[in-house]
């Protein structure tokens, strides 16, 4: 009778987010929207009442869905990925919406206010979101200094995620290194993992830490401030799967715990994009998210998975907006998921339904936790 009310209550929700508020809501800039989402968000996480009542109309949870990973306890694998809380700014009502984690940022050692606007266009076409916000961010120390001594830190594990400043004037190795370590250092006592991104496609520089004389410097240093928490690496889902296997022979030298697969996608070869919408993709810079970036991350999560014999944790982003398309990833080796862009075009009731449609998924193929599927899709 439960899983019959939660069932209504989503399809409700979810026919006025797609008939109703989506409409409207993509009539305006997709930044403004975006912001709009943030300030909401934060107000309702505020309050207590505000976080109970959220909690009934998009909260679900089951058994078969916790996991312990990393020392760290996940109530589901469905995570907010970084780069829609980029500012920590609505942690207090993740949970509440019914995400099992979530994760900051990217936050870099600088203040940053990110590339010219217009930085952001929908493809609605091919469920897609083309993103040139180039790290806007508040900074490491701002950040930080907002969340120390929040009391519902902990409700959910939550990752900061971790990036160099995009600015010409914090160029080279050193600079570029040091400023991974001052956000490194701020968060060192805050939050449960860190995500070291060097994937970012919109930034001065480009993606150096993929160059593997230079990323082992890095790590080198951050192995050196003796972080008590997981550490990860998200990578670029552009990368060819040689360099993939040097990174991963890096990582077992470090303390690397795994990997976040993946990133938005540069490589417009490799897109399908819909029909109408391909002029605006060459028009614009930026990276790529939802749908084009699917098989990409499956790719790059299964080649990771035999790799590693399944050694590295992997947190599975790209391309979710169904409980189907999250099991893939966990049954090609990904412990844990992220999503925005599939929550933006289905609506925040989405996190239930594909935590619901897991347990489902999870029954059909014998399974009594979600971690007995991890990897089971390896052919």
């Amino acid at each position: 009778m439960k899983i019959f009310f939660i069932k209504l209550r989503n399809n409700i929700i979810g026919w006025l987010y797609k008939k109703v508020l989506k409409p409207i809501f993509f009539r305006f800039d997709p930044e403004k929207i975006h912001n709009d989402a943030v300030a909401i968000g934060k107000i309702l996480g505020s309050n207590f009442l505000f976080r109970k009542t959220t909690t009934l109309f998009f909260g679900f949870s089951d058994k078969s869905l916790e996991q312990n990973i990393a020392g760290l306890d996940f109530k589901n694998p469905v995570g907010l990925a970084a780069g829609f809380d980029k500012n920590a700014r609505i942690i207090g009502i993740t949970p509440a919406v019914g995400f099992g984690f979530t994760e900051i940022g990217s936050i870099t050692g600088e203040p940053c206010p990110g590339n010219p606007r217009p930085r952001l266009w929908r493809l609605p076409k091919s469920r897609s979101i083309i993103v040139n916000y180039g790290l806007n961010n508040d900074g490491a120390e701002a950040v930080a200094e907002r969340l120390a001594g929040k009391k519902y830190l902990g409700a959910i594990p939550l990752g900061v995620s971790i990036a160099k400043t995009n600015s010409c004037k914090i160029i080279g190795v050193e600079k570029e290194v040091g400023d991974y370590l001052k956000v490194a250092r701020a968060f060192a006592d805050i939050g449960d993992y860190l995500t070291v991104n060097i994937s970012c496609p919109n930034v001065y520089g480009g993606q150096p830490f993929t160059e593997l004389e230079r990323l082992n410097h890095l790590l080198s240093e951050i192995d050196n401030l003796n972080l008590q928490k997981p550490v990860f690496l998200k990578l670029p889902p552009d990368i060819p799967f040689d360099l993939v296997d040097e990174i991963i022979e890096l990582s077992e030298k470090r303390r690397i715990s795994g990997f976040v697969c993946s990133n938005l996608t540069k490589d417009r070869s490799r897109m399908k994009i819909e029909p109408g919408e391909a002029e605006l993709v060459s028009a614009n810079i930026g990276g790529i998210s939802g749908k084009p970036t699917e098989e990409l991350a499956n790719s790059q999560i299964a080649h990771i998975y035999q790799k590693t014999n399944g050694d590295k944790i992997i947190i599975g982003c790209g391309g979710i907006f169904s409980a189907e398309d999250a099991y893939k990833k966990i049954k090609l080796g990904a412990s844990l998921v992220q999503l925005i862009t599939g929550m933006i075009f289905e609506g925040p009731q989405v996190i239930s339904e594909i935590n619901l449609g897991l347990c489902r998924l999870l029954r059909k193929d014998g399974f009594t936790n979600i971690s007995q599927a991890v990897g089971k899709g390896i052919v």
